[in-house]
């Protein structure tokens, strides 16, 4: 085999085992420090930490498609925060529980579509337009909430996030299993359909992938749809979660989500990433997070091992394509 392509051969594996390394690498720190160790890895906080994961790795799933297809998306906060709000509205009004749902769900794509239809038809910068959005999304939701925060009833939707789910045997909450289920199906679409290699192409090389015939605004549309619809379902785990509609939640939550993408080997550039990188990602974060509180340690201890860890992450990525 020619020198070149076991290189290439060997930094794919190293872009794959790369999250994995990390992640081992938090885990063996946090469960060896003689404060904590007999209670970091204990079944109970293990699953406290996949049911807090849920929120942000919902919003991962959509977001890694945004960034392998060569996009940003800083509005995802912002939408997660406005489909609490209408899951939480239509509770109020009436509506069936399956039917609010599905509004909450509906509105984070409603919003994700609009981000698609402006940067494809007006040609305009996913950043500027995302950063736009960012604030008309977190302003409707203000707006219908009457700038406070809407109490609902308590239901069987605020077990979806509940520690000790309902009936026992789940084991874990519902909510987690319905992040298991969405990301093993956009593993299987990204690895396995047409779309998933459109996505891919667009990243890599936007304007290969037009001379090769692919729709390029039609599968920016869908790609934007579809990481709206996974905020939406963010939101409804959020009101969840929280019990209520506050307009005010999630606030730097797309932050979390695009580091999470990152850490886990999605490059900004567009064209690499995964969708188990990218929950990989978010439970190294999630992790950091936990082993730091039960450490006793500020958050400003966090924000900084976080965003160093997202430094160097970035800088590996760059690294990567100067040898490329």
């Amino acid at each position: 085999m020619p020198k070149k392509g076991k290189q290439a051969q060997v930094q794919v594996l190293l872009n794959w085992i790369g999250p994995f390394i990390g992640l081992i690498l938090v885990l063996v720190i946090f469960a060896s420090m003689p404060e904590i160790q007999d209670r970091f890895l204990r079944i109970a906080n293990l699953k406290s930490v996949a049911t807090q994961s849920v929120i942000v790795a919902l919003g991962a799933l959509g977001m890694t498609l945004i960034i392998i297809s060569g996009g940003i998306d800083l509005s995802a906060a912002s939408n997660i925060a406005l489909a609490s709000v209408t899951t939480a509205y239509a509770i109020n009004a009436g509506v069936s529980l399956p039917l609010a749902i599905l509004i909450g769900i509906l509105t984070g794509g409603l919003v994700g579509l609009v981000n698609g239809f402006l940067i494809t038809k007006l040609r305009l910068v996913p950043f500027i337009v995302t950063l736009g959005m960012l604030g008309i999304a977190r302003g409707i939701a203000k707006w219908i909430a009457k700038n406070q925060k809407i109490d609902a009833p308590l239901t069987w939707i605020n077990d979806l996030m509940s520690s000790t789910p309902r009936p026992p045997w789940l084991l874990l909450a519902p909510g987690v299993w319905v992040l298991i289920i969405f990301a093993i199906l956009m593993a299987v679409v990204l690895r396995y359909t047409v779309f998933g290699r459109h996505v891919f192409a667009i990243g890599s090389n936007e304007a290969t992938a037009r001379l090769c015939g692919i729709r390029i605004n039609r599968t920016k549309a869908a790609i934007y749809g579809i990481a709206g619809l996974f905020c939406g379902m963010s939101g409804v785990m959020q009101f969840s979660r929280l019990t209520v509609g506050d307009p005010t939640v999630a606030v730097g939550l797309e932050l979390d989500i695009i580091a999470a993408v990152v850490i886990g080997g999605g490059s900004l550039s567009g064209g690499s990433g995964s969708i188990l990188g990218s929950m990989i990602g978010v439970f190294i974060m999630a992790f950091l997070r936990n082993g730091s509180n039960m450490m006793g340690w500020p958050n400003y201890i966090q924000e900084i091992i976080i965003g160093g860890i997202i430094v160097i992450a970035v800088a590996l990525d760059q690294i990567r394509h100067r040898k490329g």
